[in-house]
Formats: structure tokens, C-alpha cells, sequence
């Protein structure tokens, strides 16, 4: 069940720029079937942080996402270029939008953000032992920052409002290490 069913008969990159690049595969499926297979490869690995409080407030980030055309409220989010060690970039990437440093982190999840079209790979932190200072985003950043209940969190999950696939599983995972007493 292991072994890969697909054959691949040539392959084109059809973009490239400095995140991502897209490359399109002539492809026997495994079925049998001739096609074609389109894979978008990350030249980073995205991090995402929950930053919580002793008073099990977390931080949220908020800007404009151009590919969805709408307003997102996030955890604290960046890549890590391959090779480099994530936490290390998860941390920048914390002091960058919000301006709070950390003195704990715990790895919280490891997952692929849309593995049918894309290998991005995202890797999440717990952040406690929180210290507040100056944020200091990128130029092309606009953000918001706030600070929110777990529970107020919870809720905009719920409720479709926080719809970022490594918010939701953060949240989520947060919600639940809390509810089994491990938090």
C-alpha cells in the first residue's frame, strides 16, 4: 500500500518566484490513465504560533489576504526557509507581528496544508512565558493585533470566522489540551 502508484512521463515547471514554484507532471494515474498533475512546492515552511497567557488570553494577528479577497484574524503566522530550524523562525516571526517574545515552546503540531495540490508543510508552537514589546512587520504587512480568550478564540472557530487551516488545528488542539486537562 506504500509503494507509489503513479508514473510519471515528463514533467515542466510552468513558474517560479522566490516562495513558490509550480510544476505540471504528464502523468499515468493509478488507474492507469494518461493525465496531468499540477504540484505548487514551498520554499518555506509556514510556522504558526498560539501565544498564551497565564490568563489563557491568546494573540491573533489580522490583515487583508489578497488570494481570498477578505479580512482574516490568525495566530501569529511566517515561513522558515528550508533548512532552517523552525522554532527559530517561529520566534522571529512572533516578536515580528506582535511584538511579544516567549520564554517556553512546545512543539504543537506537524501537518501538510493541502496535500492534494501542494507539499507545504507547516509546523505549530505553544508560546508561554510571555513578554510584550514593540512589533516590527515586514513592509509589506499591514497588521492588527489582539488579544482574545481561549474561549473567545473557540468560539470564532466555531463559527466560521477564524478559517486559517493552522489556526483552526491550533485552536482546536489548544481547546482540546485544555478540556483533557493538559494545559
Amino acid at each position: 500500500m506504500e509503494n507509489n502508484p503513479w508514473t510519471i512521463i515528463n514533467e515542466k515547471k510552468v513558474y517560479d518566484n522566490k516562495w513558490i514554484n509550480v510544476t505540471e507532471y504528464a502523468v499515468i494515474n493509478p488507474s492507469g490513465g494518461e493525465g496531468i498533475y499540477g504540484k505548487v512546492h514551498f520554499k518555506n515552511v509556514a510556522v504558526g504560533i498560539v501565544a498564551l497567557d497565564d490568563h489563557e488570553q491568546l494573540w491573533l494577528v489580522g490583515q487583508y489576504r489578497f488570494t481570498l479577497n477578505q479580512y482574516s484574524w490568525e495566530i501569529p503566522e511566517g515561513g522558515s526557509p528550508i533548512g532552517t530550524d523552525p522554532l527559530v523562525s517561529a520566534q522571529r516571526e512572533l516578536k515580528e507581528e506582535t511584538g511579544v517574545s516567549a520564554s517556553n515552546w512546545k512543539h504543537l503540531l506537524t501537518m501538510h496544508l493541502s496535500n492534494s495540490v501542494s507539499d507545504e508543510l507547516a509546523v505549530i508552537y505553544l508560546a508561554t512565558g510571555l513578554a510584550e514589546g514593540k512589533a516590527e512587520p515586514e513592509d509589506t504587512e499591514e497588521l492588527h493585533t489582539k488579544q482574545i480568550l481561549l474561549e473567545e478564540a473557540w468560539q470564532m472557530v466555531e463559527n466560521g470566522i477564524i478559517t486559517d487551516v493552522m489556526s483552526v488545528a491550533a485552536i482546536t488542539k489548544i481547546k482540546l489540551m485544555k478540556v483533557l486537562g493538559q494545559l
